[in-house]
């Protein structure tokens, strides 16, 4: 758009939180994928100590969630100007998502395995069926995905996405309800109750699994909580993006915490009781792990339920320690042979075994995508509610919410986080008992806050005389595609082996090398946008969205200023 019609607060925004997106991503050009979880490094010491436990406390976390509130945000900034302007949005804005879909996917599979350009557009397509669906669309849906997720296993990632926004969309816009209470509500504390039910019958059961118990101890009444909420807060309905956004983020984080709190004090399925060697077991298919959403605990019971027909025999603990230890022990090997391997492919690989790698794993990466769009969706939501109200239109007008923003945001999302620390800051694999999980759930549930709070304390700083240099971050932020790809294409050429072999680079001198290559994208983004009217992969991304192609290079004709004058 010209430049008399951008928001400078979201440029600004955009460009802050490039940088810590590259801050995260680094670490993965030089570790391999397979350590994800596993938290600070045990061997790292010393400066690589202080700047892992920087990133991970302040950074990880907080800027993808920055990216996704943005995203949304640009996304209302696009419905409201052209529902003004008359023009069409839905065909334009899915060409858009489509176009973002393909970058996301060359992405993944010729630069680096780390993308989140496509997982955007999985969840702008579920943001447009929760806008725009109809609910009996929706319905039919929901159906269609229940038989493919039953149906094929590599699916149920996609069937539970699908049904979860469907619901979210039910929830949002239809006026439908059983006994005066929403669909989605009905169907949360529905749930929930039957949980809850189960889990007295699982304290009553003398022998009952302290797994089960546990689990749906925690989810019966947190689906309950959730259910009456939703309820209760369904009106006024221009409230009820932002408080379903928030809901689905703070209902992930509690799910992850209290699926890890489950976990922490369950017994070690790999230990027999003293004195219980000769009982049998309850079979594992009665014991579910804690489930991360309604749908997963209703397909975990029906699961649980058709394999407990096929048991003709019941095993002794000792038999089932047994299989769980030996289980255990392969998903370590595996895990140790997958680190090795990636280490050695990417260290001394070549590209194009790098590349039929990616393309191998992109189906699977496609399909839990769907599963992580619902938590994108709530952030999308949350921003398409900053621009619908008027917040990021006027921030000057609403300078005392972004005051209040950072000054509660930042303290409570990364206090929340700093807690952590003393729970754990590192995750050995195979150990449940830990507490990585817990640490990982609490800090989870901070990101949020303290998302809010980092765009609370940019728009405040944009409007202060001391700190008005943020604008420099503007133009990156302008060109935000071009710059990330830029930031793939520097890393995977500098640290693969297949460019200049610089794989294992130091935690610490990762800090350094973000701060000079992104110094030189803000240079280079200034120099650029001064010269035409958008960044390379936005010129392209806006050439097939509107179907023509952009003007790219900026007249600097007397005629031309005299026109722009007029």
């Amino acid at each position: 758009m010209a430049d008399n019609q951008r928001i400078e607060a979201l440029d600004v925004v955009r460009g802050f939180a490039l940088v810590g997106i590259f801050l995260m991503n680094i670490e993965w050009f030089n570790r391999p994928f397979a350590a994800f979880n596993d938290g600070i490094p045990r061997d790292a010491t010393g400066l690589d100590w202080l700047a892992n436990w920087f990133v991970n406390y302040f950074v990880a976390g907080k800027f993808w969630t920055i990216f996704s509130l943005l995203f949304g945000m640009g996304f209302a900034v696009m419905l409201v100007r052209a529902e003004k302007a008359g023009r069409e949005f839905k065909k334009v804005y899915l060409r858009r998502v489509l176009a973002l879909g393909v970058f996301g996917a060359m992405h993944y599979i010729f630069l680096w395995e780390g993308d989140i350009l496509f997982s955007y557009a999985i969840g702008a397509l579920g943001l447009m069926i929760v806008l725009y669906g109809r609910p009996w669309p929706i319905f039919i849906g929901i159906l269609a995905a229940l038989g493919l997720g039953f149906a094929a296993n590599a699916m149920f990632a996609v069937m539970v996405g699908l049904i979860l926004i469907g619901l979210l969309g039910i929830y949002l816009r239809s006026p439908k309800r059983v006994f005066g209470t929403p669909l989605f509500s009905f169907l949360l504390m529905l749930i929930g109750g039957l949980a809850t039910v189960a889990a007295v019958g699982f304290w009553a059961w003398p022998d009952g699994p302290m797994e089960a118990r546990l689990s749906l101890s925690a989810f019966g009444p947190l689906l309950l909580i959730f259910g009456w909420l939703s309820k209760k807060y369904y009106e006024p309905a221009e409230k009820r993006s932002l408080r379903m956004a928030a809901s689905i983020y703070v209902f992930s984080g509690l799910a992850m915490t209290l699926g890890a709190v489950t976990q922490q004090f369950s017994p070690d399925p790999t230990v027999v009781p003293p004195g219980s060697e000769d009982k049998p077991a309850v079979s594992a298919a009665a014991t579910p792990a804690a489930p991360a959403s309604p749908v997963l605990a209703a397909a975990s019971v029906a699961k649980a339920a058709s394999a407990a027909k096929a048991v003709e025999k019941p095993k002794t603990r000792a038999e089932k320690a047994a299989e769980a230890k030996a289980e255990k022990e392969k998903r370590l090997k595996e895990g140790a042979e997958n680190r090795a391997t990636e280490t050695k492919l990417f260290s001394k690989g070549s590209y194009a075994d790098i590349v039929e790698r990616r393309a191998r794993q992109f189906p699977e990466k496609a399909a839990g995508d769907a599963g992580f769009a619902v938590l994108l969706v709530g952030m999308f939501l949350m921003g398409v509610w900053f621009v619908r109200s008027g917040v990021m239109e006027d921030t000057k007008r609403h300078l005392p919410l972004f005051r209040k923003m950072a000054l509660w945001g930042l303290p409570i999302g990364i206090g929340l986080g700093l807690v952590t620390c003393f729970i754990g800051v590192s995750h050995t694999p195979g150990d449940r008992y830990d507490g990585w999980g817990i640490a990982h759930g609490l800090r989870t549930l901070g990101n949020l806050p303290a998302c809010l709070g980092y765009v609370g304390l940019l728009v405040v700083m944009l409007h202060s005389k001391t700190f008005g240099a943020v604008r420099y971050l503007a133009a990156p932020g302008r060109m935000a595609l071009t710059n990330y790809l830029m930031q793939s294409l520097i890393c995977t050429l500098y640290f693969y082996g297949y460019g200049l072999g610089h794989w294992g680079m130091s935690r610490s001198m990762q800090v350094v090398f973000v701060a000079v290559v992104y110094i030189a994208q803000i240079a280079f983004s200034n120099w650029w946008l001064s010269r035409f009217r958008y960044g390379p992969m936005e010129w392209l991304w806006r050439g097939f969205t509107y179907r023509q192609v952009p003007k790219l290079r900026i007249d600097r004709s007397p005629s031309a200023a005299a026109t722009s004058a007029a």
